[in-house]
């Protein structure tokens, strides 16, 4: 029997007890005081940003209150954060690729991977390392001071040592130095996993503002505080620059609505008051500031976007200059042009230097000696991994996309109008008979990039809903794609200018030759070399017999391209017949093309692909498509417009 002390006992109140309903009124005026503040927190807008959320909440925030401390040094901290595709590090080891790149060192040497422990690191094993990552960190770290350093390795060590006492966890990290520009800086790259294995988050504030505080106290400790004088130089530096600098904020955050009353904002320090009243008629020398009166200043609303676009042409010009005297050419006479996508302009000339503009997220730019005796910038924004590396001296066409809705939209909405709002491959039949099976999958594959943007939708039995705004969505999909990548690249010729009059097969200088729109050439720069080299191939024609002179014409052989290809896809087909003991079979229209995709050549008439039989092979004009079939079975029809293709056991790809 238990304990009657441990028995528990209830005791009912009488109905209607004062006593209850009294804690009732007390928990509802509670309930009703939580509401009122949390509406009014909600009028006035959380302070909850989610900034401190992650590793290192605290030192950011302590770093976020600061404004500097006297006589620390600068250092710029670039960070992004990567989400990395699972089981696919392809992209982490391009990155990786890159930063090794040729010529990064003061030797001009590639540059080498290191982290904590060694000087030498494993780049594909910590790729492997990585595969299941969610996401990594990509750091690049410039002290401003940095050419004053040696060696930039113990400070990056030091620099992540910090970092993980910050953090709380071991980080798993590898870096490189580059010394290829004005400014020696660092790569970092940091696996988005903790010492746990769990995944590693790192408070906004600390990423904004921590790295730079650490780093900036760890540049300061090794080379001693700035000095009053060194601090004065730099900003001398600035009074003339043509770019958005410190100067410039400060006026910013002095002034008010756009005015600047220097009675109001006084500087006391006599050089620094110098040096802004500097800044200020190097503002007003470019027209981004006006003195109305005496110590009143009114700043262009625009001054700060002007300066920064400024400065990256400045940097552009810069990067030209250094670029064409490192090829040995020198174009100052003709001048020099930015390409802008938007405007939709073309170029045509010889690709004289690549690099990348933003180092961080990897845009690349491309210099080109233009056929118009100009030289040209291009920004080409993202690189994908499946690109392929350009190479110097080809002759090349850059053209700046077009938002506007191609014809194959056009056709889709046509058909889809008669066919209520429905789309596919057999319906495009019906409506163009002639049209061959290439010309149709054009448009299926125009739909499927599209729908990958949810810019189209498709239904079963492979019909596609159109709807009426469709040019609408296909202008939006260019949009997208020119976001992406601004500037269209096309390869005209992948030999150098210098080998192509004496070369076998159909080169680009037999296009021009015979073209009915060929390019206008300048006197000068590299339009006076194409005219040599016009000048020598027809000399070649005439020897080889493709080509007569009549009553002071020259006549070319009629089919000339295609003479000058079928020529030299017999003599590569015949060279690899005699290496592989295979024979070698030319491809007839209307006939039908069965082997393996085994690889890419690439010949003066253009790029082949080499399909191989059990007994023979074959060369046909190569496609991209064919890329994802490597080392796997193709069957094609030889039609008039190209090669209908089916991939294993796949539908067929036009092409």
């Amino acid at each position: 029997m238990s304990d009657p002390e441990d028995e528990f006992r209830v005791k009912l109140g009488r109905i209607g007890n004062r006593k209850g309903r009294t804690e009732s009124r007390y928990l509802n005026r509670i309930r009703q005081a939580t509401e009122r503040a949390g509406r009014a927190r909600a009028e006035r807008g959380s302070a909850f940003t989610g900034a401190r959320l992650g590793r290192g909440r605290a030192q950011g925030a302590v770093s976020a209150a600061r404004h500097g401390t006297a006589g620390q040094r600068r250092v710029v901290v670039k960070a992004r954060l990567v989400r990395v595709k699972a089981g696919d590090p392809g992209a982490v080891r391009a990155h990786l690729r890159y930063v090794q790149r040729d010529g990064v060192t003061r030797e001009g040497t590639p540059g080498e991977l290191y982290d904590a422990d060694t000087d030498r690191a494993d780049g594909n094993a910590f790729a492997a390392r990585g595969g299941a990552d969610r996401h990594q960190f990509r750091f690049i770290v410039a002290p401003e001071d940095s050419d004053e350093l040696a060696d930039l390795k113990p400070f990056v060590r030091d620099l992540m040592r910090q970092m993980e006492t910050d953090l709380g966890t071991k980080l798993d990290w590898v870096a490189a130095d580059h010394f290829n520009t004005g400014h020696p800086h660092s790569h970092i790259v940091v696996r988005g996993k903790d010492e746990l294995g769990k995944d590693l988050v790192i408070a906004r504030d600390y990423i904004a503002h921590g790295i730079r505080a650490r780093a900036g106290g760890l540049i300061t400790r090794e080379l001693g505080p700035e000095t009053e004088i060194e601090a004065a130089r730099k900003l001398e530096h600035e009074v003339g620059a043509e770019r958005l600098t410190r100067l410039d904020r400060a006026i910013l955050r002095d002034a008010e609505e756009g005015v600047l009353a220097l009675a109001a904002k006084p500087e006391r320090d006599p050089m620094r008051h110098a040096t802004r009243m500097g800044r200020l008629r190097t503002l007003e020398r470019l027209g981004l500031a006006e003195e109305t009166t005496p110590g009143l200043w009114r700043l262009d609303a625009e001054l700060e976007p002007t300066l920064r676009r400024m400065g990256e042409r400045g940097d552009i010009i810069k990067t030209m200059h250094r670029d064409l005297k490192a090829a040995g050419i020198d174009r100052s006479a003709g001048g020099h042009s930015i390409l802008d996508p938007a405007g939709g302009g073309r170029i045509v000339g010889r690709l004289i230097a690549q690099g990348f503009s933003d180092e961080l997220n990897e845009r690349r730019y491309v210099i080109v000696d233009g056929v118009d005796g100009r030289t040209h910038y291009a920004e080409l924004r993202s690189r994908q991994v499946d690109d392929e590396p350009f190479v110097r001296n080809t002759i090349v066409e850059l053209r700046g996309r077009d938002v506007a809705p191609k014809a194959v939209d056009r056709t889709v909405t046509e058909i889809a109008y008669r066919n209520q709002g429905r789309y596919s491959a057999d319906l495009h039949r019906n409506a163009d008979p002639r049209a061959s099976a290439e010309f149709i999958q054009s448009h299926v594959r125009r739909l499927e990039a599209m729908r990958r943007e949810g810019l189209a939708e498709r239904l079963p039995e492979g019909e596609w809903q159109v709807g009426p705004d469709h040019l609408d969505r296909a202008a939006r999909f260019e949009e997208i794609n020119r976001s992406q990548r601004p500037v269209r690249v096309t390869m005209l010729s992948w030999q150098n200018l210098g080998d192509l009059p004496g070369a076998v097969g159909a080169t680009w200088l037999d296009r021009q030759l015979v073209g009915k729109e060929p390019e206008v050439f300048a006197p000068t720069g590299l339009g006076a070399e194409i005219g040599m080299a016009l000048r020598a191939r027809r000399q070649w024609l005439l020897e080889q017999g493709l080509a007569r002179e009549h009553g002071g014409r020259l006549i070319y052989a009629r089919n000339l391209l295609q003479v000058l290809e079928r020529r030299e896809v017999a003599e590569v087909g015949a060279r690899i017949a005699g290496e592989t003991g295979l024979g070698f079979a030319e491809t007839k229209r209307g006939g039908r093309l069965t082997g393996t995709y085994r690889r890419t050549l690439t010949l003066n008439s253009g790029r082949f692909a080499l399909i191989e039989g059990a007994q023979e092979f074959s060369l046909v004009p190569w496609r991209p498509v064919l890329e994802r079939a490597k080392g796997q079975s193709v069957t094609g029809i030889v039609g008039g417009e190209g090669i209908s293709w089916s991939i294993g056991q796949k539908r067929g790809l036009g092409l």
